[in-house]
């Protein structure tokens, strides 16, 4: 390796490498194209804040995975299941979710260590939201 070919500084972030926000609107765009269908999840979302939905689940990606701070400059910290708390997540629920984030992840076309990465982490996500196993109410 030359010296000019030896990196300088510390690598592009996870959100840069799989294509920036482009992508992370993709991803969460479809994935609520899915949640718009889906008779146990849809009930969660307001009717009049779906848009809304959109933006937060994205800007917490974003951020998460090295994008801009845009999340917690506006919601403070995330804390996810305090967040989720008032909403019945069960394992139903959760299957749910990541068989619509499942639909949205293939559509992306990642490289399979890019797409390893963010899947293993929205599964982690998604087990810990659950806080009930009684069935739907």
């Amino acid at each position: 390796m030359s010296p000019s070919s030896i990196p300088v500084g510390p690598p592009d972030p996870f959100f840069e490498q799989v294509g920036g926000h482009a992508t992370f609107e993709k991803l969460v765009r479809r994935f609520y194209e899915g949640i718009r269908e889906d008779e146990v999840l849809r009930p969660m979302y307001p009717d009049d804040d779906l848009e809304g939905a959109v933006w937060r689940l994205t800007a917490f990606l974003e951020q998460y995975w090295g994008g801009p701070t845009t999340y917690s400059e506006q919601r403070g910290h995330p804390r996810l299941r305090m967040r989720h708390a008032s909403f019945h997540v069960n394992p139903e629920a959760r299957d749910r979710w990541l068989a619509h984030m499942r639909v949205a992840v293939d559509e992306l076309e990642l490289s399979p260590m890019h797409e390893a990465a963010l899947w293993e982490y929205l599964e982690r996500a998604a087990h810990a939201m659950v806080n009930t196993f009684e069935e739907t109410p």
